[in-house]
């Protein structure tokens, strides 16, 4: 498990203790050639917490200029890409599903991440036009802000909140 997933985790479980709202975020223990369908799962009877979320780190300090869906997703032995694949598990389960991107910005400067709604990034995955994001679009989604060292776990905006386009 990365930091980055672990601290999603954790902040959703403070987020769900302090606000008295029964949910679980857990992160499903990763075998050696068995596919993990997602990253973290976010458990609740409240379908706002009903999610599923696939966490991608990038490091902008090394020269990354976009998330491409070739470099940093896989596609397994049968030929299926890992957005199908995570696609189809959302569908089945029913969760709503996200991508939270994670941009680290290099020595002295804090990482800032981002969330991306799944069915846009399906659909961006499946328009032969455009087959990245680069870091200017990435940075036009909402942020998960972060305090004391922790993301801020802020509903608004895992229920779809609205795209900051300047």
């Amino acid at each position: 498990m990365t930091d980055f997933e672990r601290e999603l985790v954790q902040s959703f479980n403070t987020f769900f203790e302090e606000n008295n709202i029964r949910g679980i975020a857990h992160r499903l223990k990763q075998h050696r050639f068995t596919p993990q369908f997602l990253d973290v799962l976010v458990d609740s009877l409240n379908p706002d917490y009903y999610i599923g979320i696939e966490c991608k780190s990038i490091s902008v300090e090394k020269g990354a200029n976009a998330l491409y869906f070739t470099q940093h997703f896989t596609v397994d032995k049968k030929g299926a890409h890992q957005i199908d694949r995570i696609s189809e598990f959302l569908r089945r389960s029913g969760r709503t599903g996200y991508l939270a991107v994670e941009l680290r910005m290099g020595t002295g400067c804090a990482r800032k991440a981002h969330i991306i709604p799944w069915d846009e990034l399906y659909k961006r995955f499946h328009d032969e036009e455009s087959r990245k994001y680069t870091i200017e679009e990435i940075q036009t989604y909402p942020p998960i802000e972060r305090k004391g060292g922790h993301y801020l776990i802020e509903p608004q905006k895992w229920r779809g909140g609205e795209r900051i386009i300047e």
